[in-house]
């Protein structure tokens, strides 16, 4: 099994294994941002470019460093190859020219956008971008349609991760939608609006890693901040679907149903349209407990999976304004 050194953090990986993949294994701290890869979706990757890393060396038997960064999602792990991602200021130059890309044409209207607190662009821009545009050309506009009974897109936000295409290529019955048009004209989309009827078609609002595609009976109703998500399930009709959710409470009402999601924002299971569209009440399901919204999410205002992990953070903060001597508290 090859082993690679990533950030100076090594790991022996499976043969076949991709840099991202690896880099996951290690952790958070040095994983590389995805914004079109998706872990069970084949073939995806490769269009985004977020997850480039700098290889400096290429494996045991060829120790020559890679000439330019590589997209680390479709890369594979070679003996002794040595990654920089985190490490490498080069690097995240590069990575704040790749956002600069993405953010040309995506408009920045996160007041109003359904996503915003949830975005992987929005926390990419914050974490990569600059603080302001050299682009001084017009942006493409896209009126918003309706493309299926329960689904809006706003094609003027789309990043063309494609992961929408590929969920309707390989989860649904049939794709009933696509990219239509070449280069700069390309877009996502039907050629009749409300077609998407299919019983997997909400799956792309999930996959959406921005406001492109979104839920039009959930759209306007609150900010996920406001909401207390909950972990439950049904016993669900459908072959495909295991009816394990996350519930979206603003008190006792179910505001959305989407799928149970990871620590890299992908779905633990994709999910049918009765359980996401149908079943709103809280009767419908058996309430498992919180999700684990990770501290650092906006998500997690007020919902703290205990006291003691507020209490902590509470004392960080403290201790990094000076309020309490360094000397009685050691937090780290």
């Amino acid at each position: 099994m090859p082993k690679v050194t990533i950030d100076g953090h090594e790991i022996e990986v499976p043969k076949g294994t991709t840099i991202l993949q690896a880099a996951r294994m290690i952790g958070p701290h040095v994983a590389p941002p995805a914004m079109c890869f998706y872990t069970k979706l084949k073939t995806s990757g490769g269009y985004c470019r977020t997850c480039i890393v700098k290889v400096t060396k290429g494996s045991a038997q060829n120790p020559n460093p890679m000439p330019k960064p590589v997209a680390s999602c479709r890369t594979e792990v070679m003996d002794g190859m040595e990654v920089q991602n985190n490490t490498s200021p080069d690097l995240l130059e590069a990575r704040k020219g790749v956002v600069e890309f993405l953010l040309i044409n995506h408009p920045l209207d996160c007041p109003i956008c359904d996503q915003a607190g949830e975005c992987h662009l929005q926390d990419l821009g914050y974490q990569n971008g600059s603080e302001k545009t050299r682009y001084e050309f017009k942006r493409r506009e896209f009126e918003k349609i309706d493309i299926g009974k329960y689904v809006s897109l706003h094609m003027t936000r789309c990043i063309m991760c494609f992961r929408c295409v590929k969920v309707a290529d390989q989860i649904t019955d049939k794709r009933v939608h696509g990219v239509l048009h070449r280069g700069d004209a390309a877009e996502i989309s039907t050629y009749i609006e409300n077609v998407i009827e299919n019983d997997f078609s909400g799956n792309v609002i999930d996959v959406c890693p921005v406001g492109a595609l979104t839920d039009r009976t959930f759209r306007f109703k609150s900010r996920v901040w406001y909401t207390k998500p909950m972990e439950a399930h049904r016993k669900c009709d459908h072959a495909k679907c295991n009816g394990k959710v996350r519930l979206w409470f603003k008190g006792e009402d179910v505001l959305r149903v989407t799928a149970r999601k990871d620590q890299w924002g992908e779905a633990e299971e994709f999910i049918c349209n009765t359980c996401r569209f149908e079943k709103k009440r809280k009767s419908d399901w058996i309430i498992e407990g919180p999700s684990p919204i990770s501290h650092h999410s906006v998500i997690s205002t007020n919902h703290y999976m205990s006291l003691n992990m507020a209490k902590v953070e509470i004392l960080k903060h403290q201790k990094a304004l000076g309020f309490i001597p360094m000397k009685k508290l050691d937090l780290e």
